[in-house]
């Protein structure tokens, strides 16, 4: 990371408002999600993220068992911080992370960040017919 920047995974720094703000209303996947939601699902992942100083800029996290499976969500730069390489620098210190090794399979979903993710080794699924979803109806 830059002089000017930094990557942590302490979920004591992270800004909630910061984090919800985004994914609330800037995010196409998760437009208008409700705080408790965001609260909950950082509880229960490892986070990162991403400072210029203190303040927040950047945040990813991955849910996994920490055995075999990770999945990659709610990854993102403020686009003021945008342009200067944070989400490769982000994406990079998540792909080495130490409790992330070894496993098996680590998934995301992507509407237009392909060009990132297949620099860290992501591709389409081999074979998209075994692979299965069931989209729930939320409130937002």
């Amino acid at each position: 990371m830059t002089n000017d920047y930094s990557i942590s995974t302490d979920k004591a720094k992270l800004n909630l408002d910061v984090i919800h703000r985004f994914l609330s209303q800037e995010a196409y996947w998760s437009l208008n999600i409700p705080i408790d939601i965001v609260k909950r699902a950082i509880e229960n992942a490892v986070c990162f993220g991403v400072y210029k100083g203190d303040e927040q800029v950047g945040f990813a996290r991955v849910v996994t068992d920490f055995a075999t499976f990770g999945y990659l969500a709610d990854v993102f730069i403020l686009p003021e911080h945008r342009g200067k390489g944070l989400s490769k620098q982000l994406m990079a210190f998540i792909m080495t992370y130490p409790p992330l090794q070894g496993l098996r399979r680590i998934m995301l979903v992507t509407k237009d960040a392909h060009g990132l993710y297949t620099q860290f080794g992501f591709k389409p699924v081999d074979e998209p017919q075994n692979t299965m979803s069931i989209k729930a109806f939320t409130n937002y």
